[in-house]
């Protein structure tokens, strides 16, 4: 944290930064794009420890947040909740989470010389590359979210990642604070075996348990001996209260009573964000009254359970880019009396290129409440069949839609969505940016 920098490096240094800077300033002023790869990309050619060179001059230190869901969402409430104590972040707000991302997210607030002035730098790490980039990085905090099934044809299964972490994390200084999440069996036992100092967050709201467990269920084995776990209640996919029949192993405790806090946003998902967020504000010494105020007035991130009125409209934008955040998101439309959504499905390399795993999304759920859905997407007929096949006889109050143009299926759903309701959006990655541009970029047809 804060360590000066050799001359001959901050030379380096220094020369990355100016064409780091150069290739930003021109890629924005074309309009070619964010620059949120680009520059770290061409910068590590120049300094290929520019990872390690910038983080450590992050004066109070490196904050990590990976996982499969909730990244950008409690990055963004952590790094409010600092912002308000006065600090100065640097974040990749962008969501470009591979290294290249991360370079380019430093490099932002760093000036021509080199330096970088930041107080804490609150990075969202994709999950495959958290072993990478934790020894260049030396973070103060791990955030350790959850492991879910996410692109399947990039990444292999949950217990492989999981390994690849405990075998990097435990080599990091014993200062190291790693915060996982307790509900997560996975998570939960590899904080069990590190060495460093560990807070685990979940939720002891058993009112809170599904009444069964989802078909995306990722991990219901004990990650120590390989039993079947018994869980006493599942809150959602394999996060849940559980213990291990055969050798002993059961949830870890959390270090915070999750009824006494509130939360951000719509779904339970976000109050494992809420908690996540919090546990670690309250490692770094910041005061419930600025913590609990925040939450109450936090505005959701773009497409994270984002509101919008559109043509007098309320609009809801909720992310659903594999099956247990599509399961989360379908139960936040079951739970209002809204009766129509949009469902957008993309296979772009963003989005992960199989689609099969929309026939692990309890879809059921949603057919069974009626109402109009609307499909649209690279992959609209994906979804439409995956939709008829939920359907429980040919009778049902479902009115399906399917329309391939983007632009006039939102304008389709929204002539669907009564004045006093709200049109729910559940697109994936791609596709969300997409609507996000057809909503808030010019006017509906």
């Amino acid at each position: 944290m804060g360590k000066k920098i050799k001359l001959i490096d901050r030379l380096r240094l220094g020369l990355a930064v100016l064409v780091a800077k150069t290739v930003t300033f021109a890629v924005r002023s074309l309009r070619l794009g964010a620059a949120s790869v680009l520059p770290g990309s061409i910068a590590r050619r120049i300094e290929p420890r520019l990872l390690q060179l910038l983080s450590q001059q992050v004066k109070n230190g490196v904050i990590i947040i990976a996982g499969t869901n909730g990244k950008t969402t409690t990055s963004l409430l952590l790094k409010t909740i600092l912002e308000r104590k006065g600090y100065h972040i640097t974040h990749n707000s962008t969501g470009a989470n591979l290294e290249n991302g991360l370079m380019t997210a430093l490099l932002e607030n760093t000036n021509l010389v080199g330096t970088l002035a930041a107080d804490y730098a609150i990075l969202e790490v994709d999950e495959n590359i958290v072993p990478k980039v934790l020894t260049p990085l030396q973070p103060r905090i791990i955030l350790c979210l959850n492991l879910f099934r996410d692109q399947l044809d990039r990444y292999g299964e949950v217990d492989t990642i999981s390994k690849r972490w405990t075998k990097v994390i435990s080599t990091l200084p014993k200062e190291t604070v790693v915060i996982p999440n307790a509900d997560d069996p996975t998570l939960s036992h590899l904080g069990q075996q590190l060495p460093q100092r560990v807070l685990f967050f979940g939720l002891n709201e058993p009112e809170q348990y599904l009444e069964s467990i989802q078909h995306a269920v990722d991990s219901i084995y004990c990650p120590n001996c390989g039993h079947s776990l018994d869980y006493q209640g599942v809150y959602l996919s394999h996060l849940g209260d559980f213990t291990c029949p055969s050798c002993g192993f059961s949830k870890s405790k959390p270090t915070l009573e999750s009824s006494e806090w509130g939360q951000i946003l719509v779904g339970l998902y976000n109050k494992y964000n809420t908690l996540a967020a919090v546990t670690a504000a309250i490692e770094l010494g910041v005061d419930e009254t600025t913590i609990r105020d925040t939450i109450n007035n936090f505005q959701a991130a773009f497409g994270r359970a984002e509101d919008l009125i559109i043509d007098g409209k309320k609009v809801r934008i909720l992310l659903s880019k594999n099956p247990v955040g599509t399961n989360e998101t379908i139960r936040v439309v079951n739970q209002s009396t809204d009766k129509t959504t949009l469902m957008v499905l993309n296979d772009r390399t963003p989005d992960g290129t199989d689609v099969s795993w929309i026939w692990d999304v309890d879809t059921e759920k949603l057919v069974e409440r009626g109402g109009t859905i609307v499909v649209s997407g690279d992959r609209v007929y994906d979804m439409a069949l995956r939709l008829r096949y939920s359907e429980k006889s040919l009778e049902s109050n479902l009115s399906l839609i399917v329309e391939e143009d983007l632009k006039q299926a939102i304008a389709t759903a929204l002539k669907h969505t009564a004045d006093n309701e709200t049109l729910h959006i559940l697109p994936t990655y791609s596709a969300m940016l997409e609507v996000r541009e057809v909503l808030t970029g010019r006017k509906i047809l």
